[in-house]
């Protein structure tokens, strides 16, 4: 029998160059917040990573990709379909044994666990109450009730290393308060990447980089697509190494 293509794409997931995202069973399917996030990180130095509210396993694996064979990588998913999920699709990636699903709230977990991590990274919740979110998976995945954002902070701070950074993908205004509750805590804003679908649109998403140690802040603005609505050369650069058709 002639073996599959790899280009050939599944159903119930995402398939990207190096690993296939399976999210049927996950109430926050893959998309462009978590592939910007898992491609912007900034990995230097990078040997212990924590994704707080893993879902599918999207920014572990991707982490991954980028990252040498010592890093190791901690995910956390509070939903136990979600959780087995993510294990299903780290199983058949190529880095299996350097990324570790853990079914747990992620406070009880850090509570049980003394390691430090370079980088953590979270595609946190940030719905208030009352938004309709369609199922109650998805609302635990989007509902602060469920990770509050001073909760979120501070579960990061008692993680971190002091050289290290902590990374959101948020709605922009969203972002802006995240960010203002971050300072006030005593973090420090390292890095901003204002998102825009166009040139002509105002940004809708924000990446946020924060670290423990007071430094320069870098700020920057992506746009996702050119005039012609194809994607920018900024996005195709940042992205290219995970989409298949770039």
């Amino acid at each position: 029998m002639m073996s599959q293509s790899p280009s050939v794409l599944r159903r119930n997931g995402f398939t990207f160059k190096q690993f296939f995202v399976a999210h049927d069973r996950c109430a926050m399917k893959v998309g462009t917040d978590g592939i910007l996030l898992g491609a912007w990180a900034p990995i230097v130095r990078v040997k212990r990573v924590l994704d707080i509210g893993t879902g599918s396993g999207l920014l572990a694996l991707m982490v991954a990709q980028r990252t040498e064979g010592s890093v190791v990588i901690d995910a956390v998913e509070l939903d136990a379909d979600a959780a087995a999920q993510a294990a299903e699709n780290v199983g058949e990636s190529p880095w299996a044994s350097r990324i570790h699903i853990h079914t747990a709230d992620i406070q009880q977990w850090l509570n049980e666990e003394n390691s430090r991590y370079d980088l953590i990274i979270s595609n946190p919740p940030y719905y208030e109450q009352g938004v309709d979110c369609g199922t109650p998976q998805r609302e635990q995945a989007r509902y602060t009730l469920s990770l509050d954002h001073v909760t979120l902070l501070n579960c990061a701070a008692s993680a971190i290393t002091e050289e290290g950074f902590f990374c959101v993908v948020l709605p922009e205004g969203i972002g802006n308060t995240f960010t203002e509750q971050a300072l006030s805590m005593g973090w420090h804003l390292r890095l901003r990447t204002d998102i825009a679908e166009t040139d002509l649109r105002p940004p809708h998403r924000v990446l946020l980089a924060f670290s423990p140690r007071p430094g320069e802040c870098f700020s920057d603005r992506l746009v996702i697509r050119g005039p012609e609505q194809q994607y920018s050369e900024g996005y195709t650069a940042l992205t290219q190494a995970f989409y298949l058709f770039m």
